[in-house]
């Protein structure tokens, strides 16, 4: 495949990538606050959350299997778009029909999600074809900026359309978004089709086993790296699906504010991941990783301190950034690792570790809210307690046994953490933006 064909493919990437960030801001940002609207307890938010990510992890297992025997990635992902609309087509019958129940709701929003996460392996592994290795960072983080701003504003949106109909007829309001997230994901589907990929032979030697990658665990690095990150998502998973209901529920938050505070996060998190790409590009993406878990270990503390509306925005603005550099360099730490005929499994099996940590994170978490003692009023805030506690242990000692898979210049976190908000320079060159990018 030449450069020119990339080059195109890549530029419709980002068609397919911008309707695909506007289906999950009109749907899956809203799925919280829709079950809680059918009547649904902060035990079936967890549930739904558990559900979502213990079923998106297990059919990774088969994910690569299916990729190597569709033999297109391409095929593979068009396939499960099509599975996405069918979920989200009866969701948006049964809505405006008045026949969904939240039991029901939590069945098809499993499939939607699960769908959409089987082909992440292979769609992530078909973009990194396009991309070469040596810009990965800054090209990764300018597409995210540019894409999950698109994704805010839908999220925006779709807040704004919630609070106008909350005076009116709320349903005709979920009916609406999950219409435009409908809508969106059929544009996302037919740009797919314009696109080429890049070929890509699977050899035997390149297969191995769910089991034989676990028993690789005390000599992989990689392996330890997906066992960090997944042990930090449990803490993490513990008190997210929370947040929402803490807002809606405790604090009685309209959905317009609701939807300003949730939207910070994501907006602080694609400005400055571009920013964080160019450091991890100079200083590693573990250096990165090591920072911003330890420093988000913390959050969950500054929700516990305060419950002002402006005092909350800061936080969530102050959570995007760092999460922009843990989730960036997560992502390209696993792209570095793996050879491309390997990457596809590699991000799977990721996945399926991941998932059923944030599945057990979740599940846990609306089983421990029932008893846990109040913290300053609400029981919620004793879950973002015990979340921090659990992500400060594990941020602090497992990347120690962690090694950088790149050769990079060696940097204290704190110059890091300085030069990110612009105070102590590291960079040789300041750059502003990605220039040429897809060239």
């Amino acid at each position: 495949m030449d450069a020119a064909a990339k080059k195109k493919s890549l530029d419709i990437s980002l068609y397919k990538g911008a309707f695909g960030v506007l289906t999950t801001g009109f749907t899956q940002e809203f799925f919280t606050p829709f079950i809680l609207f059918l009547g649904a307890t902060a035990r079936h938010v967890g549930i739904l959350n558990g559900a979502i990510n213990l079923f998106s992890s297990i059919i990774q297992l088969f994910s690569a299997e299916i990729a190597e025997k569709f033999k297109s990635r391409k095929k593979m992902v068009s396939v499960f778009i099509i599975v996405q609309l069918a979920a989200l087509s009866v969701i948006v019958a049964l809505t405006i029909a008045g026949r969904m129940h939240y039991w029901i709701f939590i069945t098809l929003a499993v499939a939607f999600v699960a769908a959409g996460t089987f082909f992440q392996p292979a769609w992530a592994s078909f973009l990194c074809d396009l991309v070469g290795e040596s810009r990965r960072g800054e090209y990764f983080g300018w597409r995210s900026r540019n894409l999950g701003l698109l994704g805010v504003a839908g999220m925006i949106t779709g807040g704004l359309i919630l609070h106008h109909m909350e005076q009116k007829n709320l349903l005709y309001g979920f009916c609406l978004l999950f219409g435009l997230g409908l809508f969106a994901r059929s544009l996302s589907f037919l740009s797919l089709q314009r696109m080429q990929e890049p070929p890509l032979t699977y050899n035997k030697e390149d297969v191995f086993s769910f089991l034989q990658f676990f028993l690789r665990l005390k000599k992989s690095n990689f392996a330890k790296f997906v066992i960090f990150v997944a042990l930090m998502n449990f803490s993490v998973n513990l008190a997210a699906p929370y947040f929402a209901v803490l807002m809606l529920k405790d604090l009685k938050f309209n959905y317009l504010v609701y939807s300003m505070v949730t939207m910070v996060a994501p907006l602080a998190l694609y400005l400055n991941i571009p920013r964080w790409g160019q450091h991890a590009d100079k200083v590693g993406n573990l250096k990165v990783i090591k920072l911003t878990s330890r420093l988000l270990g913390l959050i969950p503390l500054f929700w516990i301190v305060n419950q002002s509306l402006f005092y909350l925005v800061g936080v969530e603005m102050f959570a995007g950034f760092l999460w922009a550099g843990f989730n960036l360099s997560s992502a390209n730490f696993i792209y570095d690792a793996a050879s491309p005929q390997k990457r596809t499994r590699c991000i799977a099996y990721f996945n399926v570790v991941n998932g059923s940590a944030l599945a057990c994170g979740a599940l846990l978490g609306g089983w421990l809210v029932r008893y846990l003692p109040p913290l300053s009023g609400y029981k919620i805030l004793s879950l973002f307690f015990i979340s921090a506690c659990l992500r400060l242990g594990v941020s602090w000692f497992l990347p120690q046994i962690l090694k950088e898979v790149r050769n990079v210049d060696h940097v204290k976190s704190v110059d890091l953490f300085f030069s990110m908000i612009r105070l102590r320079p590291i960079l040789s060159s300041d750059r502003n933006g990605l220039r040429n990018a897809q060239t």
